[in-house]
């Protein structure tokens, strides 16, 4: 397989991860992991994002309770909140954070999956409940703004990859 290949197979062998061993993830392999997210595409190349990296297990347990769908939290050895920086954003433009965070959020899932580690993405901004629970456990500056939640960790079960494939969305030239 070619490195070509090798891209395309883990972009489309990435799917959540809801269950995980206890087997911890290497300080290396997370600072690959976030590397990666520095090298997202953000308008105007600003960057807004910043990272609060997860290891310690309480900490991680309580993300559990951020929303009813983050209950993996409770067996992740790791865990990555990204943040948007407001004072990093286009002026007048201010909405294109979310999409460069989007951004880093994707390359994080990716290079985990490279790395054969799981993780889910679960979502925070916009719900305001969410936000705030993240900016009072942190006591994050009121210029960040927490915008997902992802859960790493080695699977404790197999991969359930689905071909999402849909040719019916898929529009040459017109719709």
């Amino acid at each position: 397989m070619n490195d070509s290949d090798l891209i395309l197979d883990s972009i489309n062998s990435r799917c959540s991860t809801r269950c995980f061993t206890d087997k911890k993830i290497s300080e290396d392999s997370l600072e690959k992991i976030i590397k990666s997210a520095f090298t997202a595409p953000s308008a105007c190349n600003l960057q807004p994002w910043e990272f609060i990296l997860i290891t310690d297990k309480d900490t991680l347990r309580d993300m559990a309770d951020v929303h009813p769908f983050a209950s993996m939290f409770k067996t992740a050895t790791a865990g990555i909140i990204v943040c948007g920086n407001m004072e990093k954003c286009i002026k007048n433009h201010e909405e294109f954070w979310t999409q460069d965070c989007s951004a880093a959020t994707e390359n994080i899932l990716l290079a985990a999956n490279s790395l054969d580690i799981g993780s889910v993405w679960t979502g925070i901004y916009p719900v305001t409940e969410r936000c705030r629970y993240l900016s009072d456990y942190f006591n994050l500056p009121d210029n960040i703004m927490p915008f997902s939640l992802i859960a790493l960790g080695y699977p404790g079960q197999k991969k359930n990859i689905m071909d999402k494939y849909d040719e019916n969305k898929v529009h040459f030239d017109k719709w």
